[in-house]
């Protein structure tokens, strides 16, 4: 598999996690920016090595951004451009549920959210938070059912705006549907892309809504995911309720490196 940051390559594994190792209470996520599929410069479809590096993680559950349903200019341009939206292409046998959402819609296509998923996904909604006309944003909501337990886990996945008001908006509109749709004790996983230079999220989400985002609990501060190939902004994150984290991992180096402008980042988290 690819290499990690030096300082993000160490499992943290707490006395407490080793009597959880029983099957079922570990879930492997990760979350990814795939820049529509394409290379650095929109020159080369990556959709093929993406889907045989994400495979070769072996995680449960896959969020995913700037993931493209349809473009029918990218399909006559490239030989290989994959002939069902990206999200089936990458999901094929192994996630054998999925849910988009919908969010940049234009006359030759449109581009959004996806979650990726082992487990059943037994209800999803897209919800709208654009902030405003120029950038299309959505909060993609999906329950699953993990075998064994008694609670339906909750996942969403986000693409926040460029600009800092906007991103503030979002954020409110994130923490509102918690509030309202997520009970207090059943366990989420809030991953994506956050656009959060500044760290404003993580003190609107861990202070308001009892959230932990993996890096910051693993590491003491979030991963440098952006660009990957010289991470300096920490832009990706994974935040977290109801779970310990026992590993985190910023996939950055080759060939994680060509396929997207943004850093994949995966952990390992154990349900309390």
């Amino acid at each position: 598999m690819s290499s990690t940051s030096s300082d993000f390559d160490r499992p943290v594994s707490p006395p407490e996690n080793r009597v959880a190792q029983e099957t079922g209470r570990i879930l492997h996520v990760a979350t990814y920016n795939i820049h529509k599929g394409l290379s650095f410069f929109n020159r080369h479809v990556m959709l093929h090595e993406l889907r045989d590096q994400l495979r070769g993680l072996n995680v449960d559950i896959v969020f995913l951004q700037e993931v493209v349903g349809e473009h029918a200019l990218h399909a006559n341009r490239f030989r290989n451009w994959p002939k069902n939206a990206q999200y089936e292409f990458l999901a094929d046998s192994v996630w054998t549920d999925f849910a988009y959402g919908k969010n940049a819609v234009y006359d030759h296509g449109h581009h959004g959210n996806a979650i990726l998923s082992r487990f059943p996904i037994s209800n999803w909604e897209n919800e709208d938070i654009s902030a405003h006309r120029f950038e299309s944003r959505g909060l993609l909501h999906c329950e699953l059912a993990i075998p064994g337990w008694k609670d339906t886990l909750h996942c969403i996945c986000v693409h926040l705006g460029l600009f800092k008001r906007g991103r503030n908006q979002q954020l409110e509109s994130i923490g509102k549907r918690i509030r309202q749709l997520v009970p207090a004790d059943a366990p989420l996983v809030l991953a994506g892309d956050f656009n959060d230079w500044g760290g404003v999220a993580n003190q609107l989400l861990a202070d308001h809504l009892n959230l932990t985002e993996v890096f910051q609990h693993a590491h003491g501060k979030t991963a440098r995911s952006f660009p990957s190939i010289f991470p300096l902004l920490r832009l990706d994150r994974i935040y977290i309720r109801g779970f310990q984290v026992k590993n985190a991992h910023i996939l950055r180096n080759r060939p994680w490196s060509r396929i997207s402008d943004h850093a994949a980042l995966s952990a390992s988290i154990v349900r309390t």
